[in-house]
C-alpha cells in the first residue's frame, strides 16, 4: 500500500510544529506544497525532494502528490496551521477515490486561531467560531450571513483572511455586519505572522478594529460581550470563579 500524510506544519517555525509532524517529513522522500509553505520547511530539510504549486492550484497539487506515490515515494503534502482547517486534507481525501492504492494519513497541526490565541492571553475560552473572509470559495452574502447569526449569539469570532490587495475593505465590511450586534467597545485582538519573525499582536476595540490594516497573514480576534482586556492580554471568561 503507497502512503501519503497530509501535514499541517503549524504557523511556519519548526518548534511550533508537533513532533509527529516533524517525524514524517523526515521520514517523507517528497515534500509537496504551496510554494510559501515549502520554503519555510525547506531550511530543516534541505535533503528532500521538493514540489510546489502556486495558489490556486489546489487540485493539480494534490494529484502532483498522489503521482508521486504511485512511484512508490513516500509522500508529504504540507499545509500551514492544521490540514483540517481550512487544509488540504479535505481535497486530498476527495482526489485520494481515485487512488485506491494509496493510503491518506492526516497529520494535525497548531493553527492560527490556537496559535494567535496563545499571543493574545486567553480569548477563546468560550464558545466561539472561526469564519474566512476569503470569497474565493465561498460568496460574500454567505459570509456576510455567517457573520450576522454568529455575532447575533454572541460568540468569540476568530477570522481568517481578513484582507488582501482585491479584499482590502473586507474586514472594515465583516466588523459593519458585526457592529449590528456587537457594541463597539466589544475587546478584539489581531495577531500577525504568528510563530514566525516579526510576529506582532494589538488589542483592541471592535470600533477601532474596523479602520485597522491588516494583511494574509494576520488572524483578527473579536470578542464576546464578556471579554475583557487583562494586564495588556485578551481574556474570554468561562465562569470558573463563580461557580
Amino acid at each position: 500500500m503507497h502512503k501519503i500524510y497530509v501535514v499541517g506544519i503549524g504557523p511556519g517555525e519548526y518548534e511550533k510544529m508537533t513532533i509527529r509532524a516533524a517525524n514524517v517529513l523526515k521520514e517523507a522522500d517528497v515534500i509537496v506544497g504551496y510554494t510559501v509553505y515549502v520554503e519555510l520547511v525547506r531550511p530543516y530539510f534541505p535533503e528532500k525532494e521538493f514540489l510546489t504549486t502556486p495558489m490556486r492550484k489546489e487540485v493539480e497539487r494534490c494529484r502532483m502528490a498522489f503521482e508521486e506515490a504511485m512511484k512508490g515515494k513516500t509522500v508529504a503534502m504540507i499545509c500551514s496551521g492544521d490540514a483540517g482547517v481550512y487544509g488540504m486534507a479535505g481535497p486530498m481525501l476527495e482526489i485520494g477515490e481515485n487512488y485506491p492504492q494509496v493510503e491518506v494519513e492526516i497529520v494535525p497541526g497548531v493553527t492560527a486561531a490556537t496559535g494567535g490565541a496563545a499571543v493574545l492571553g486567553a480569548p477563546l475560552i468560550h464558545d466561539f467560531c472561526l469564519i474566512s473572509l476569503s470569497d474565493l470559495l465561498t460568496p460574500w452574502e454567505t459570509i456576510e450571513k455567517r457573520l450576522l447569526l454568529a455575532a447575533e449569539a454572541d460568540f468569540v469570532i476568530c477570522l481568517y483572511n481578513p484582507s488582501s490587495k482585491k479584499r482590502h475593505d473586507y474586514l472594515q465590511r465583516a466588523c459593519d455586519c458585526m457592529l449590528r450586534h456587537k457594541s463597539g467597545d466589544t475587546v478584539c485582538g489581531i495577531v500577525s505572522n504568528i510563530g514566525r519573525d516579526g510576529e506582532i499582536c494589538r488589542v483592541l476595540p471592535l470600533k477601532e478594529l474596523r479602520d485597522t490594516e491588516v494583511d494574509m497573514f494576520t488572524t483578527v480576534f473579536v470578542g464576546n460581550s464578556q471579554t475583557r482586556e487583562c494586564n495588556g492580554k485578551m481574556v474570554t471568561p468561562r465562569g470558573y470563579r463563580d461557580v
